[in-house]
Parts: structure tokens; sequence; C-alpha cells
């Protein structure tokens, strides 16, 4: 299996996954229906992947999974770097934060010609294989490529793995013997200057609100200019409200919102999201953190010593190089790593 096979394969599950109603994917019937019910059921084991987010996430790799974006990305790197007599197994310990999170090193394993062991989360243990099916029946040779392992890891050439702040130290002693990508907290930050349209203001909402914020690409903190007035900030977003309907998001608003209370901690409130001003990146559910910036330059220096904290920016074209656009902060692109 060279790397045009293994291109084709990932580009035929990304057309299962953009419109999975093809008349042209019978021979895929059984494991179509089982991921439609899939998408359903994903809130019954954890209730953060509602259909809507499990749903997103899917049509967000099927983007990215096309023949000529699988071009493009391979060809940054040098040939030799796909095909191998004897491939390595990359052990990959992923996260199970938002739905399917651990898809991107999955992809990136695979297509790189190498064997995949994977211990999933058990907050996502069950899209990962129904899309591992699907692959393996697309492109058959992928069956002796990828094992999900259900205890320790063993047997294995370098690790990729995800995890908290805290469980990172432990990761880093545990593996530390191994070549191993491994990898913290992080979260993305937004920066308003006070000219940005309604319609940036409500894209920004699906960047705060998008899989409850609970992504490393969920903006949690705001930079805002002097004297920045939030009314219109919190009427853009007002279509959002139905998130305080989601029960374990509305325990964690009224736990924010008794603490901010009882301590008298100074915050504004809309209802369904606390903004409070700190200096900290990441920020609990339902809060979002912000904080004033005296001009660009200084801002601009503030985020280069807090780049190892912040997964994107989210700005208007042109004010920071590589800032994403409002809206687009939950789609990253096939060369966006976590």
């Amino acid at each position: 299996m060279n790397l045009v096979n293994r291109i084709n394969a990932f580009a035929k599950l990304g057309e299962v996954l953009r419109n999975p109603d093809s008349v042209y994917f019978k021979s895929l019937a059984s494991e179509i229906t089982s991921l439609k019910e899939l998408i359903n059921s994903s809130q019954f084991v954890n209730p953060w992947f509602t259909p809507d987010n499990v749903d997103y996430a899917l049509k967000s790799i099927g983007h990215f999974l096309k023949v000529h974006l699988l071009e493009k990305w391979v060809n940054h790197y040098e040939a030799k770097n796909f095909e191998h007599c004897k491939p390595k197994t990359v052990a990959v310990v992923m996260a199970g934060n938002i739905p399917l999170v651990g898809f991107h090193d999955y992809l990136s394993v695979l297509i790189s010609g190498h064997k995949l062991l994977a211990k999933l989360s058990s907050s996502d243990h069950q899209l990962l294989p129904l899309l591992n099916q699907i692959l393996e029946k697309v492109e058959p040779c992928f069956s002796e490529r990828v094992t999900f392992a259900d205890g320790k890891l063993d047997h294995f050439d370098a690790i990729i793995a995800t995890g908290s702040n805290n469980t990172s130290r432990y990761f880093e002693y545990y593996f530390e013997k191994y070549p191993h990508i491994i990898r913290k907290n992080r979260n993305a930050a937004a920066v308003l200057t006070g000219s940005e349209s309604d319609d940036d203001l409500h894209l920004l909402g699906d960047d705060i609100f998008r899989y409850f914020g609970l992504g490393c690409r969920s903006v949690s903190k705001l930079y805002v200019p002097k004297n920045y007035k939030f009314d219109r900030f919190y009427e853009a977003i007002q279509d959002y409200v139905d998130v305080i309907n989601h029960s374990k998001y509305k325990n964690n608003y009224d736990y924010r919102k008794s603490i901010f209370l009882v301590n008298k901690e100074t915050h504004f409130d809309n209802g369904f999201l606390l903004v409070q001003e700190n200096a900290a990146i990441s920020s609990p559910v339902s809060v979002l953190h912000f904080e004033v910036y005296k001009d660009a330059d200084q801002l601009k220096n503030q985020l280069a010593l807090q780049a190892d904290q912040i997964q994107c920016i989210v700005a208007n074209h042109g004010f920071l190089p590589g800032a994403v656009c409002f809206g687009d902060a939950q789609s990253p692109n096939i060369e966006d790593y976590a």
C-alpha cells in the first residue's frame, strides 16, 4: 500500500463523511447506518457529545479529507518520509474533550506509512473505531496497520500523548525513553478592536460556544481595548442562548455564578455566559476571560510570550499574522496540528 493508495482511501472516507447518503456508498450501508445512529447516541455515553457537535466534527474532518488537500499537505515533506520497508508502530494516547479530537494524529500516523496503536479516551471510544471500520472496508490493507489498545500500551517505537498540564508531567516521565510528542493544555484567544461588525461578533460566538468551550481551539479569552463596551458583543451572541438548556453547561454556569456572587467578584452576566477580567488564558466552562490591552504592539509582544498556551488567535484579517477569521477557530484545516 503506497502513499497514493493511502491518500485515495482517506479521500473516500472524506466523501462518506461529507455525503453519507450518496448512492455510491451502498457497500458501506451498514457502517453508515451505524454512524448515523452513533451521531445521536453518543450523548448518552458522553453528555457533552450532542448530535450537533458530533455531526459538526465529522463534517469538519470530511472537509479536509480531499485528494488535492491531502496531496498538498504531504508535499511539504520529503517523499522518503512516506515509504518504509519496516514501518514503525506509533502509540497515540488520545484525549476525549471533543468528538474525534484524536483523528488528526490517527491520520498523520497512517498517511506517513506507519502503524497505529491507539489508546482511546473513555469519553470518546466509539467514533474513531467506526471510522476505522469504514477506512478498512475502503482499503483492507489498513487492517494490518491499526490496533486499539484496551489495557497497557506495549510494543511501540514512538508515542504521541495529549493530556492536561498535570498528566503531561506523568507522560514525560513514563515515556521519556521513546521519541515522543507530549501535549499540554492550550486554548484559543480572540482580539477585539471595537471595529468588529455585528456579524464578526456573532461568528465569534461559535468560536466560544462550539463544543461548549471544551476544545483547545475554543476561545476562552478576549483581548479588548480600553473602555470596551460589551453590550454589542452580548447582543451579537444572543442566538447562542440555548446553550444554557444543556444540563452540564448550566450546572457549570450556576456554580461559577454562585462563586462570583459569594466572593463579590466583578463580572458581566447575560444569563448564559459569564465574562470576567482575568489574566489567565484558560477559563472554566461558561466563563470567558478578558484583558485590556494598551496598543497593538504591546499586545503582539504579550501574545508572543504566551505562545505556548495559545492554540490559535481569532482576529480581524490583517491585524495579526496567522490569525484565524471570526467563526473559523473550530474548523482547522489539514495543516493545523494540535
